[in-house]
């Protein structure tokens, strides 16, 4: 098809907002939505909505005054049986009506890959309610990690350790909790080794695979990301098996964030987002196509080229501390001045209107011509560090 699409996009944050970039460089034409105005995606977007997308029925009239060529979820909270009532009245939902809604919720897409395609995944239970993670406990086993089945960016995960902790981790879920679903996943410990992300690309000509990405989280949220990640050759070949799987099951075009835990040559499923991955900013260094660019690329039927890693590259966020509308960004040119001639860093500040304790609010990324990551990963860390966050209160 010829690249001048239509593109509704439900949620607007950083990820969307390269993903505007990657679309409008093919000439699409780009609806950014979002809860609240001046969200990053709508900084670049061509046009702009403000609502609720777990409003049904606001959701529902944007779509039908729209009328898009493609809808594009960047988030998980929506209302995502509009979504299929509009597929099946033959709109194109990326990936498709059933990804948005399996991956929704972590109980679907987790039922999907261990009992239905049979991948190894850790031992679970679900509740929904504080008595039923207790039961949960005591079949999994401590310790154990509580998240709820809707929620992103690490919001509501815990771990417990002891008998002790199990009905701070239900609170905490609960007010982690995105939605009108009040149930958790309670996950036994895996030993692994290393964990990564496999941004695996489904498009008319096959499934295509950017080389591992590996990252480290605090507080169940992304910090640092590299690439690529060091893994055998029988693990790798296992992961993009699985992945294969899982992204086939779902359908449709577009790239998928699959997360594996790694132990040796083992790999275990762990998690999928049906969209650019939150630890896939290092690509926006990394790869001659990034995964915004790939995954416009995939959605408008063109070819998937050029996903190689160009060197050892890594991502290391830039979190603000407190919850504010008064504050400057600074020291971006302390950062950029830590580049020379082998080592290339970039800085990118999302945008967003409002600070809050862990907010994402920009990204360091640095790559090696010549290098190993860890490398990359300390020049990233280090430029990260530059940059501060200066508040009006102080």
């Amino acid at each position: 098809m010829t690249p001048t699409a239509k593109i509704l996009l439900l949620g607007s944050g950083e990820l969307g907002k390269e993903f505007v970039i990657s679309c409008q460089r093919l000439g699409c034409h780009v609806i950014a939505c979002d809860s609240y105005a001046g969200a990053p995606a709508m900084q670049v977007a061509d046009e702009c909505e403000i609502f609720s997308m777990l409003d049904g029925d606001a959701l529902g009239e944007v779509i039908a005054r729209h009328r898009p060529g493609f809808i594009v979820p960047e988030i998980e909270a929506i209302r995502t049986q509009v979504l299929a009532d509009y597929e099946a009245r033959g709109f194109n939902v990326v990936p498709s009506a059933k990804a948005a809604q399996m991956t929704m919720n972590r109980d679907a897409i987790r039922d999907l890959a261990a009992q239905e395609l049979k991948l190894r995944t850790s031992e679970y239970r679900y509740a929904e309610s504080r008595e039923e993670l207790h039961a949960a406990a005591e079949a999994v086993g401590l310790p154990l990690v509580v998240k709820p089945v809707m929620s992103s960016s690490g919001k509501g995960q815990s771990s417990v350790r002891e008998a002790g902790d199990i009905d701070a981790a239900w609170d905490y879920a609960a007010e982690g909790m995105r939605g009108d679903r009040r149930r958790v996943i309670a996950e036994a410990f895996v030993d692994f080794d290393y964990e990564i992300t496999l941004l695996t690309v489904r498009a008319k000509d096959g499934v295509h695979f950017c080389p591992p990405i590996g990252h480290r989280q605090e507080r169940g949220d992304y910090r640092e990301s590299w690439q690529p990640a060091a893994m055998t050759d029988l693990a790798l070949s296992q992961a993009q098996e699985m992945a294969t799987k899982v992204v086939d099951a779902l359908g449709g075009y577009g790239i998928f964030g699959v997360e594996f835990f790694v132990k040796g040559d083992a790999v275990i499923f762990s998690e999928l987002s049906p969209r650019p991955h939150d630890t896939g900013m290092v690509t926006l260094v990394s790869q001659d196509l990034n995964e915004f660019d790939l995954h416009a690329r995939a959605i408008l039927g063109l070819p998937i080229t050029n996903v190689a890693a160009r060197g050892a590259s890594a991502s290391a966020v830039i979190l603000a501390d407190r919850e504010s509308e008064d504050f400057a960004i600074t020291g971006v040119d302390e950062a950029l001045g830590k580049a020379d001639a082998e080592c290339h860093i970039d800085v990118r500040l999302f945008g967003k209107p409002v600070t809050r304790p862990w907010r994402r609010m920009g990204v360091a990324l640095a790559r090696l011509d010549e290098g190993s990551v860890e490398q990359a990963r300390d020049a990233a860390i280090d430029a990260a560090s530059c940059v501060t966050i200066e508040y009006g209160d102080e």
